[in-house]
């Protein structure tokens, strides 16, 4: 970012102070950050189970060192993925070889599998791509301890206000709309925003409309052209195992069966360690070109819904003919439906191990009422949904 005079940084100071409830921390805030991290008893508890052997004061001194946002992330947050990757994976790919504007910030919109990696691992390969990472839109929801709420913040994150009443709900749209504006077009940097609030438990994922709208209403004269100003990159996210998969199964039958049903914190919580240290097989993240052509072209007499809708499925068919299919999506569709149409993508060992890894992960659901067949439709289906998806949006008159 070029060098500013004293009138342009007065602006951009009064700009950073309107957004400080849901920016990440900037760098002069940092060290008063730390320490109240270093002092807080929940967050030393931590650090002991993620950094095990290591000093807290160690830890404590290397914090101080930290004098940026990356730096941080460089000096904790890298190395942690980099051993993710290592021990829970077969590796993690970053295809960025259709984005043409390399030096001009994006606004990634992908779909959801986990709930921190899929931010974190785009990260990490970023970095190594030397590239700068990009911030990340993060749910209030997640946010339960106050240390949760300084270490995303640290780690380049801003909240998207969820847990707000009705009325508060469009001024909190409006004030995110904002500073998705003036952290991509007029800072020049990157966002991370998921297609959809929460993850699609069924892997059917399809982009919000609201999603759309939210960012839309930075300019109410021409929504349509200020999406187009803000470089959306529609990211598709492969998983090959996802290890909440049972998880969201169990999620399901409880929606099914217990009206009202909403997770708890601890639900939460047990989603992210699930997701972080259990068995991913090969991660793939593929970003397909950016949407501002296609929005340009866009008829400008068409109603504004039809806009949204027609901009929503765009990105859609964007994801999903861009994820990667790994062999447990053809079995998964093959027995999801009773038959063998993509045999010719897997062998009799393979099928085998499979509905064995299926049958392992029903065998983890604690459900006292577990209705099997659901839940083993429900599982097949989180893995055979993404290739339906992919079929549709690469041959339209399939």
């Amino acid at each position: 970012m070029k060098a500013k005079n004293k009138k342009e940084q007065a602006v951009y100071t009064q700009e950073l102070e309107q957004f400080k409830d849901i920016r990440p921390f900037e760098p002069s805030e940092l060290p008063q950050v730390y320490e109240e991290l270093i002092a807080d008893p929940r967050f030393r508890v931590i650090t002991d189970f993620l950094l095990p052997g290591q000093p807290f004061e160690v830890i404590a001194d290397r914090m101080r060192s930290c004098k940026t946002n990356f730096a941080f992330q460089k000096e904790f947050c890298y190395p942690f993925l980099k051993e993710i990757e290592r021990s829970t994976s077969k590796g993690v790919l970053l295809d960025t070889s259709e984005i043409t504007e390399k030096g001009k910030a994006m606004t990634f919109i992908s779909n959801h599998r986990d709930i921190v990696l899929d931010s974190a691992f785009l990260s990490m390969k970023l970095t190594d791509q030397g590239a700068d990472t990009q911030e990340i839109a993060i749910g209030d929801n997640l946010l339960i301890y106050p240390w949760i709420d300084k270490v995303v913040r640290v780690n380049k994150s801003f909240v998207v206000r969820r847990e707000v009443g009705v009325k508060e709900t469009l001024l909190a749209a409006r004030h995110l709309s904002a500073y998705v504006d003036f952290t991509v077009v007029k800072r020049n940097h990157s966002i991370w925003i998921a297609q959809r609030q929460g993850r699609a438990k069924d892997a059917d994922d399809r982009t919000q409309e609201s999603v759309i709208k939210m960012l839309a209403m930075a300019d109410k004269e021409n929504p349509v052209l200020h999406l187009a100003d803000l470089n959306i990159i529609p990211l598709a996210i492969s998983y090959e195992y996802d290890p909440c998969d049972y998880l969201k199964a169990m999620e399901a039958q409880q929606h099914r069966d217990i009206p009202d049903f909403h997770k708890s914190h601890e639900d939460d919580l047990k989603s992210m360690q699930t997701g972080l240290f259990g068995y991913k097989g090969r991660i793939y993240f593929r970003a397909a070109p950016s949407l501002s052509p296609f929005l340009r072209q866009m008829e400008e007499n068409l109603p504004r819904q039809k806009n949204f809708s027609m901009i929503a499925k765009q990105i859609d068919k964007s994801i999903h003919s861009h994820f990667r299919m790994f062999p447990n999506n053809y079995m998964a569709h093959d027995l999801l439906y009773g038959r063998q149409t993509f045999k010719d993508h897997y062998n009799g060992e393979q099928r085998k191990e499979f509905e064995q890894y299926i049958d392992g992960q029903i065998a983890r659901i604690t459900l006292p009422n577990k209705d099997v067949e659901f839940l083993r439709n429900h599982l097949l289906a989180q893995y055979a949904n993404p290739l339906s998806n992919y079929l549709a949006a690469i041959n339209p008159q399939r």
